[in-house]
């Protein structure tokens, strides 16, 4: 299979627990592609149960798929979408000096739409007088202003006030930036895998169980013992919120569960979201149902790219 006639760039995104990390690496080993992953935790070391990396899945017949952007950060340390822009060039160049193409496969619709659109971002610095502006605002205030500005995506945002300070800090100043300065990728295809909500829910609650019984709480424990503060793991929202509540017994084994359930559950639907609203804003997603199968709509993929399946391939 010739890889002349590919895109330089193919996007698979979606929900959580939908198995885009399986599809992307069974599509990139096809292709001959390697991935770039576009997910705001699992860039961090040592968070890998929590985030989901699934490793295993770049395994594919034996063979490794190369997989960038993951452990590249350390826990406890902040990361941007101005942090993954810049990286995201890098990997994407080596790829191309390899003379591949790369499959940016990911849950975080910030990402991906400031890489499909071309968003140019600053990486910006602290404006004192801003900050003392709104220090005299409520939590609440702080809040509303936020999503005035940009839908809350992730719940990093809203759980610390000195978050929701800086979200406001960087979106203000690059509200300020024109966006057209930066490649833009929306012609590239981009690829949409979900499921039925009921299905989804099912999966959630399933994989969640699965984490827990899978050493997801001992992976929270050894963060704490190697010394990433608890509120910086909260930071992190979802699993590291909710786990480290319970480590610190603030909460029960049960109110732990029931309400990461919940909140995983939320996160999924402000994803469905977020994908919508990319559509609205002029990025094509062609949506796979994940009930066909991943072979199935691997098969779909390659037939959109024009490329044979792996049946055929020699």
């Amino acid at each position: 299979m010739t890889k002349s006639s590919l895109p330089k760039l193919i996007t698979l995104l979606g929900p959580t627990a939908v198995g885009k990390t399986y599809l992307s690496a069974r599509l990139a080993d096809v292709i001959g592609a390697e991935v770039i992953s576009a997910d705001s935790r699992q860039v961090f070391r040592g968070m890998d149960i929590g985030t989901g990396k699934d490793m295993h899945d770049y395994i594919v017949a034996g063979r490794t798929v190369p997989v960038h952007l993951v452990d590249i950060a350390d826990p406890g340390t902040e990361y941007s979408v101005f942090n993954f822009r810049k990286d995201f060039n890098v990997a994407l160049r080596l790829i191309e000096d390899r003379s591949r193409p790369a499959v940016l496969c990911g849950g975080t619709g910030l990402y991906i739409e400031a890489i499909l659109k071309g968003y140019r971002l600053e990486d910006v610095p602290e404006n004192a007088e801003l900050r003392a502006e709104l220090a005299l605002k409520s939590d609440t205030e702080l809040l509303e202003m936020l999503a005035s500005r940009k839908p809350l995506h992730n719940t990093t945002d809203s759980i610390d006030r000195n978050r929701i300070i800086r979200a406001l800090e960087i979106s203000m100043a690059n509200a300020k930036i024109p966006h057209s300065e930066e490649v833009s990728y929306v012609d590239c295809p981009v690829f949409g895998l979900r499921f039925e909500r009921s299905e989804i829910r099912n999966r959630i609650t399933r994989r969640l169980k699965e984490r827990l019984e899978n050493g997801m709480i001992r992976e929270v424990e050894g963060l704490l013992e190697n010394g990433v503060p608890a509120e910086s793991l909260m930071f992190y929202g979802l699993e590291y919120r909710y786990l480290t509540m319970y480590i610190k017994k603030e909460i029960s084994f049960d109110i732990m569960f029931s309400s990461l359930n919940t909140a995983i559950h939320q996160f999924a639907k402000r994803q469905m979201t977020w994908f919508r609203r990319m559509e609205k804003n002029g990025i094509a997603i062609q949506w796979l149902e994940g009930e066909n199968g991943p072979d199935h709509n691997l098969d779909l993929i390659l037939k959109s790219l024009n490329k044979p399946s792996p049946a055929s391939v020699v």
